[in-house]
């Protein structure tokens, strides 16, 4: 089955044939860097990694660009605000964003250009578009001419006349049409600024991305992405700008991740429920993050409730718990694995599922789907203590490196098992406010009432720590407890 993707320009799946045969090149819309990155700009960053992941793994030479905008007004009028220079501030907050991006174990982009260091790109972007006539000057500003570009609207699906009605624009009464868009901007007291052949001034946040793609690329991409939020202006305009100077279709397809909600609310700031990606990860885990980005389709809103984060974690419990008893058995086992035809043939099947999916425009959902039926299939064979046989000492090994293989796509299932789920646990404790000191009395009366054969007491100690989401487990070597994920 070929891999297709849903293409925003379109608005359809489409089978995916690359411009150079087994080479992918791969842009998508980074950061603005003026604060620390809320949970929202994380989605783009999680997913598109594990598109180049799928797309190296499908045997594409794939080269991906994930730009900084160190350049924009929210950054100079940040700056101002603390009183530093803006190219410095937006430097600091690169750095933090890479921190956070550490955190995630993803793999690094191929480049990550900034504005700032592609000014002479921009300044030659911006005069071949005046030569072509698509562009002109006007006391400094350089607009695009929209009217210049037949095509305007394409990506959108809107058309002129209904933008103009209905958009708001700028209505600077310099320019030709009310949607032309600025390329150029003179420079203002304060601001930095550059040479250009039309005074000092700097790029307009549009003509930023078109050139630094064009400078890493070439005239071409075959993928651009971005979040949803983007489509219009910001990816038409790229489209109008690199398409008028190029003659040459900018990318063959468009990828857009959906937003991110509280209940069923946008996150924004003017609702006042931005989340940090560095709070969400040091409150939860970065692991957390990652799976709840991906257990959803990317072209649908994803919910980040405290129930939904719940789910996530009682789901990499599972996980997790599974990947706990192979590492158990592999320690205990001094046999030689014997293959397990049935088990080796559930493993092929989810492989193919899991291609299937992923090839049918990246339906993370359904690889998840998969990797849980192994995981049940391997715990129904797990018993804490049981002797290891050559069989079971197979689907443990089978089982690691097929997890394994599959996280290393989402960059998720990589933390030592017993580690992370004590993790999850200590999250839990603290949010529930569970007295540790307490539930461990509770279990050794229980254990006492067990061992004297006071079941009605040894009951009645089990229902109180289940009260208080307090989960038991019996084994050979004592009682285990965990919280309750959900």
């Amino acid at each position: 089955m070929p891999l297709k993707i849903y293409n925003s320009l379109g608005r359809e799946k489409q089978e995916f044939v690359p411009l150079e045969p087994g080479v992918v090149k791969l842009y998508v819309c980074g950061p603005t860097v003026y604060d620390l990155l809320h949970v929202g700009n994380f989605r783009g960053a999680i997913f598109f990694n594990l598109v180049r992941n799928w797309l190296t793994k499908s045997s594409y030479d794939v080269t991906f660009v994930y730009n900084y905008t160190d350049i924009d007004d929210k950054i100079i009028n940040r700056a101002h605000e603390e009183g530093v220079d803006p190219l410095k501030l937006s430097e600091q907050y690169i750095e933090e964003f890479e921190k956070d991006f550490g955190q995630l174990g993803l793999v690094k982009h191929d480049h990550n250009p900034k504005c700032s260091d592609h000014i002479d790109d921009m300044v030659q972007f911006v005069e071949g578009l005046i030569e072509r006539g698509h562009a002109y000057e006007v006391e400094g500003s350089v607009f695009y001419a929209i009217d210049s570009f037949k095509e305007y609207g394409k990506l959108s699906g809107r058309n002129v006349d209904e933008l103009e009605a209905g958009h708001r624009v700028d209505p600077d009464p310099r320019k030709k049409n009310a949607l032309d868009f600025i390329l150029w901007k003179p420079a203002k007291e304060g601001e930095p600024s550059w040479y250009s052949p039309w005074g000092q001034g700097r790029p307009g946040w549009h003509l930023e991305c078109s050139a630094m793609n064009k400078c890493v690329h070439g005239d071409q991409i075959d993928i651009h992405g971005g979040g949803f939020d983007l489509t219009f202006p910001h990816h038409e305009n790229e489209i109008a700008q690199s398409e008028g100077l190029t003659g040459k279709q900018f990318a063959k397809y468009w990828m857009h991740n959906n937003f991110i909600n509280f209940g069923d609310e946008k996150m924004s700031k003017s609702l006042g429920n931005v989340v940090k990606a560095r709070d969400f990860m040091t409150t939860y885990n970065p692991e957390i993050l990652k799976y709840m980005m991906l257990a959803v389709h990317y072209r649908s809103p994803l919910n980040l409730s405290t129930g939904h984060i719940h789910q996530a974690m009682a789901a990499l419990a599972r996980i997790y718990g599974a990947i706990a008893n192979a590492d158990d058995i592999i320690a205990r086992s001094a046999v030689k694995p014997e293959e397990d035809s049935a088990f080796k043939g559930l493993l092929d099947e989810a492989d193919q599922k899991i291609h299937v999916a992923l090839d049918d425009d990246f339906n993370t959902p359904v690889m998840m789907a998969a990797i849980f039926d192994i995981v049940r299939s391997f715990n129904e064979g797990y018993k804490p203590g049981k002797k290891v046989s050559p069989i079971l000492a197979y689907k443990a090994d089978a089982f690691t490196q097929w997890i394994k293989s599959w996280g290393e796509l989402g960059a998720l299932f990589g933390e030592p098992a017993l580690k992370f789920l004590k993790e999850l646990d200590e999250i839990l404790i603290k949010k529930k406010d569970i007295d540790v000191s307490e539930v461990e009395g509770l279990i050794q009366k229980r254990n006492e009432a067990r061992a004297n054969k006071d079941f009605q007491t040894a009951d009645e100690c089990r229902d109180q720590l289940l009260a208080m989401d307090i989960l038991l487990q019996d084994t050979p070597t004592g009682t285990i407890w965990e919280v309750k994920k959900s």
